[in-house]
């Protein structure tokens, strides 16, 4: 009897023991790298889903948008979830339904989202001193054709259903010509992305394609392996510039908390050097009117496709 009292006893003791042992361990302070001076302590219940469109920046440069986010972060005080998706349409339709909080995207799927579910502007990069950026019709740099329309019945690389300079410009280009891409091309394709449009068309893969001016001269400047191996065979009219925009259902804190964040981003020495990894001088504030050229050119097209 004695020995099972003092099983027992002993039992109880070492449970009393390993109770405290996991109360000291609950207080032990965490060594965990603090966040950078100025910002505001995290909460972790709450999060902004940010999208960043496939085609929004090189594959490499993606790193840069993450450091970019993380940055953001350290700003509102509010965990930010990057969200990678490469389709306009579907961001479009996270944005719509709620699922995301913002999302870099191009100027055609913005025009798209705030005629059909009231899509806001939050702010828009302001890159070589502009707000504006180009199509660049491309070539392989030995081709010798020199003209628009020399490109009848050759191999054509869009980018995305949804992209203004990787397939609205070039299609009303096109239709200005009483053209569609299938009468012009005698092949057509999507890549997905305007860094594998450039590729495409320098390892000879097709013949043309129509890509975004502000990825083509990144990739210029930063890894010119295959932007070297390609020449610009037609530059577009400047079309505003990819903005960051929001639902419009996004709360009015929220929204003013990005805002102030990414506008002041490029008077912080941190956030400064992150924008010029990313090519971008600042954000600035823009207006819904600088993407009427991009309206008028979706409403031409839509007319011409009718008769």
């Amino acid at each position: 009897m004695f020995r099972i009292f003092y099983c027992a006893a002993l039992v109880v003791m070492m449970s009393m023991g390993a109770g405290g042992c996991k109360k000291e361990e609950e207080k032990k302070i965490s060594l965990e790298s603090a966040a950078p001076a100025g910002t505001t302590p995290i909460k972790e219940e709450k999060r902004v889903r940010i999208a960043v469109g496939g085609m929004i920046t090189p594959k490499e440069g993606n790193a840069y948008y993450r450091e970019f986010l993380n940055y953001v972060q350290d700003k509102i005080g509010t965990k930010v979830e990057y969200v990678d998706r490469e389709g306009y349409a579907e961001i479009n339709e996270l944005l719509r339904t709620g699922r995301l909080d913002a999302a870099f995207v191009c100027s055609g799927p913005y025009v798209d989202g705030r005629k059909e579910f009231g899509l806001e502007l939050l702010a828009a990069p302001q890159a070589y001193g502009e707000t504006v950026y180009y199509s660049y019709i491309i070539v392989k740099k030995d081709n010798p054709i020199r003209s628009f329309p020399e490109l009848r019945g050759k191999r054509f690389a869009f980018t995305d259903p949804l992209s203004n300079t990787g397939k609205l410009v070039p299609t009303y280009m096109l239709a200005k010509m009483n053209e569609t891409p299938e009468s012009f091309f005698s092949e057509r394709i999507f890549t997905k992305s305007h860094d594998k449009s450039i590729k495409a068309v320098a390892q000879g893969v097709i013949d043309a394609a129509a890509v975004d001016s502000l990825i083509w001269e990144y990739l210029n400047a930063t890894n010119p392996e295959f932007t070297s191996q390609t020449r610009v065979l037609l530059k577009s009219p400047p079309y505003a510039i990819p903005p960051v925009a929001v639902p419009k259902t996004l709360p009015p804190e929220i929204k003013e908390k990005l805002k102030e964040a990414f506008l002041n981003a490029h008077l912080d020495p941190r956030g400064r050097d992150i924008l010029n990894k990313m090519k971008i001088d600042k954000f600035v504030v823009i207006h819904d009117k600088a993407y009427d050229s991009v309206r008028q050119m979706k409403d031409w097209v839509i007319k011409q496709n009718r008769k």
